[in-house]
């Protein structure tokens, strides 16, 4: 009988918080077929998961460097500005690490000319979204958030960049 009321209890209780941004029991995806190389420019962080709002985000940009390829500049990262500088590794299909961040970055997705890339995190910690173009396109804009949801980031938490 206790056993019986500490199952109902415990059947009650609230579900424990997601830390991060994104529900952790969600499967996450990346893109299998990305080339690193591709990424070689400018990019400007359109929009962030951010718990607050005080970072101004800045951009990156991507050069080749030797047999692999080299990121310098600024993100928000969790609401963080993060400056960035070094060679990506690559740790999987469409999956990186970048020196000083402790995430794996995984790219979730790149629309077909690679002007968007939506980049997240197994952990959740961060996401966010580049743009190589000015301010992004309304329907690029749907399809990242569409990937972000469908890999379990909460889109109530995405903020768009000024």
């Amino acid at each position: 009988m206790i056993m019986a009321a500490l199952f109902a209890l415990a059947a009650c209780a609230a579900p424990a918080p997601i830390e991060g941004f994104r529900d952790p029991d969600r499967k996450i995806y990346s893109s299998a077929v990305f080339d690193f190389a591709q990424l070689a420019g400018t990019w400007a962080q359109a929009a962030d998961f951010a718990a607050n709002p005080g970072c101004l985000a800045r951009g990156v940009r991507f050069a080749p460097a030797g047999s692999g390829v080299r990121i310098e500049g600024q993100l928000c990262l969790a609401g963080r500005p993060v400056a960035l500088a070094g060679p990506l590794t690559p740790t999987g299909p469409g999956r990186f690490a970048v020196p000083g961040v402790a995430d794996p970055l995984w790219v979730l997705w790149a629309d077909a000319d690679l002007r968007s890339l939506v980049i997240g995190t197994p952990s959740g910690r961060f996401g966010f979204i580049l743009n190589r173009d000015g301010i992004l396109p309304r329907d690029r804009l749907t399809a990242a958030s569409d990937v972000l949801a469908w890999n379990g980031y909460d889109l109530d938490r995405l903020r768009l960049s000024r």
